[in-house]
């Protein structure tokens, strides 16, 4: 039994390609890229400045957020100025509703395990 043969032919990539010919752009040239219109000098100035400006909706967009922004921290600080006395008698008043909410849970626990009623 004869080994088989796994030889390949060659083919040089470079002569291969230059027998198809000269390659087929499917974009725009470098030529076409120079030869594109510009503008002017007095165009380019008006875009700068039209860029500085900005648009006026934005402004005023911009204005009435602001506003807002300063009323809702204006309200938020009347808050914290008037609740700052009474938030330790609410944060105890909030660990006393915990603890009656874990009583009653395990309570409740309790009665549906061992079948008592109380």
């Amino acid at each position: 039994m004869g080994k088989r043969d796994n030889r390949v032919a060659y083919m040089n990539p470079i002569a291969m390609a230059r027998s198809r010919g000269p390659v087929q752009s499917a974009g725009p040239t470098i030529q076409d890229y120079l030869n594109r219109p510009r503008p002017t000098w007095e165009e380019v100035k008006e875009q700068l400045e039209k860029k500085k400006k900005g648009s006026r909706a934005l402004a005023e967009f911009e204005e009435k957020m602001n506003e807002n922004w300063k009323k809702e921290l204006e309200k938020h600080r009347e808050k914290l100025l008037s609740g700052s006395e009474s938030s330790s008698k609410k944060k105890e008043k909030k660990k006393k509703e915990k603890k009656k909410s874990n009583r009653v849970s395990k309570d409740f626990i309790f009665v549906y395990i061992y079948g008592l009623s109380s």
